[in-house]
Order: structure tokens, then sequence, then C-alpha cells
């Protein structure tokens, strides 16, 4: 499923990165659905190890698992 095109992004991050608030809506939206496709606008990282940094680092804080990453694109995973 995670690998499903259809499955939208429903969390952009923005100009100010990784904030309580962001995380705070991925963890919402965990709570009520498994997955949560999350998207890093242009800009917020230089190069493929920064955004691997970013995406771990919201894993860590929203108790979840990346399931998937693809360029600024992310699945994020939590048992209900």
């Amino acid at each position: 499923m995670a690998n499903n095109r259809d499955l939208q992004v429903s969390v952009r991050i923005g100009r100010n990165g990784v904030t309580d608030s962001l995380v705070e809506e991925i963890e919402s939206q965990l709570a009520k659905s498994e997955l949560v496709k999350v998207k890093a606008n242009r800009g917020v990282v230089e190069g493929s190890s920064e955004r691997e940094n970013l995406f771990d680092q919201i894993a860590l804080l929203s108790n979840s698992i990346l399931v998937t990453l693809r360029g600024n694109v992310a699945v994020f995973w939590r048992s209900k």
C-alpha cells in the first residue's frame, strides 16, 4: 500500500522544516490511518543524505516507521 500511487500526499514540509505542529499533524493522521505520505518542498533540504536525515528525524519524533523514501516523498507507518 505504501508504494500505491493513489495514496495522496497529506503533509508538506515547508521552509520552517520540522516543527512541533508538523509532528503533531503526522501523529494525528497516523492515529486515523496507518499510512501517511509526506513531501518536503523544494529547497527545504539539499541532497539525498540530508533528506534521509530529515525523514529519519520525523520517524523518530512521530514514533513511526519510514516505509519508503523516493525523492522528496516519504511514507510513514504506525500500527493502530
